[in-house]
C-alpha cells in the first residue's frame, strides 16, 4: 500500500529558563493508506507530542514529514483529531455539536449535512441528536466525537487515548465501534494508548517508543488468524497472547 505519511528522523526538545528537555529523538515510520496504527511507550515517553507534531501543533527541531493525500499531491492532508475528552458542548445538542467544526470552516452545505444525517443513521444516533450530552451514554458520546470528526471528512484521524475516560466495559465496546466506523469510512488511524491489549486488538502495525527521550524501540506488524477482524474478535485470537507477551517484554526490559 502506498504511504500517506512519512516521518523521517524527527527530533523534538523543550526549551524553558532551566535548560533543554528531550523530548523525541531519530524518530522515522510510515503509516499506509487505509492502514490504523498504535503507539505505546512509558508515561511521559512523548507519545501526544509526536501525535501534535503529525497534527502540525507543534514544529520538529530536527527531520521531515512528508504526507501525500488521496488526490495524488504532496500537501498537509486534513487531520483529525480526537482526545481523551469528548469536548461535547452541553448548551448545544448532540446535532449541533456535531455541526460544530463545519460552522467553524463555513461548510454548512447541503453535502455535508447530508454525510452528518447518513452517519447519525448509521450509527446509531439519529433519534438521540436533539438530546444534551448529559442525556447520552459516555460510548454514545463517543461516537457522537467521532461523527464530528468525520463530518470534515479527515484523510488521517489521530486518536489521542480516546477510551481512557470510559469504564472497562463501556471501553471495550465502544473500541469495537469506533474502529468498525473508523474502517467502514477507510480512514488511516493513528492511535496513542497505554493499553496493550487495546494497542494489539485495534492495531495493524505498533509502535513501541523507548522513556524519554522517545525514540522507536521496536515496529511489531500485527497478524491475526481470525476472518472478520474487530477488537473484540481480535483478544480471542490464538496469537493475541503472544503480541502481549512480546510488547510487555519491550516496555518492560
Amino acid at each position: 500500500m502506498d504511504s500517506i505519511l512519512k516521518l523521517t528522523d524527527v527530533g523534538l526538545s523543550y526549551h524553558n529558563m532551566n535548560g533543554e528537555t528531550s523530548a523525541l529523538h531519530h524518530i522515522s515510520f510510515s503509516v499506509a493508506k487505509g492502514e490504523f496504527v498504535s503507539i505505546v511507550g512509558p508515561s511521559g515517553c512523548g507519545k501526544s507530542t509526536l501525535l501534535s507534531i503529525i497534527a502540525g501543533l507543534l514544529e520538529p527541531e530536527t527531520g521531515t514529514i512528508a504526507f501525500e493525500n488521496p488526490k495524488g499531491t504532496i500537501a498537509y492532508p486534513k487531520i483529525g483529531y480526537m482526545l481523551q475528552k469528548d469536548h461535547l458542548f452541553e448548551w448545544r445538542s448532540i446535532y449541533k455539536n456535531i455541526l460544530l467544526g463545519l460552522e467553524i470552516q463555513n461548510k454548512l452545505d447541503e453535502a455535508h449535512l447530508a454525510l452528518v444525517d447518513d452517519m447519525l443513521i448509521t450509527y446509531g444516533l439519529y433519534k438521540f441528536k436533539d438530546k444534551k450530552p448529559s442525556e447520552l451514554s459516555g460510548g454514545m458520546r463517543q461516537r457522537a466525537a467521532l461523527i464530528r470528526t468525520l463530518a470534515l471528512e479527515p484523510d488521517i484521524l489521530l486518536l489521542d487515548e480516546p477510551f481512557s475516560a470510559l469504564d472497562y466495559q463501556t471501553r471495550l465496546k465502544v473500541s469495537d465501534d469506533i474502529y468498525c466506523i473508523i474502517k467502514k469510512e477507510n480512514k488511516t488511524a493513528i492511535l496513542v494508548t497505554h493499553d496493550l491489549s487495546e494497542a494489539i486488538s485495534l492495531g495493524e502495525k505498533i509502535i513501541v517508543l523507548t522513556k524519554r527521550p522517545g525514540t522507536i524501540k521496536k515496529i511489531i506488524p500485527v497478524t491475526l488468524s481470525i476472518k472478520n477482524r474487530t477488537p473484540m474478535e481480535s483478544r480471542n485470537a490464538p496469537e493475541f497472547k503472544d503480541y502481549f507477551n512480546l510488547l510487555w517484554k519491550e516496555l518492560n526490559s
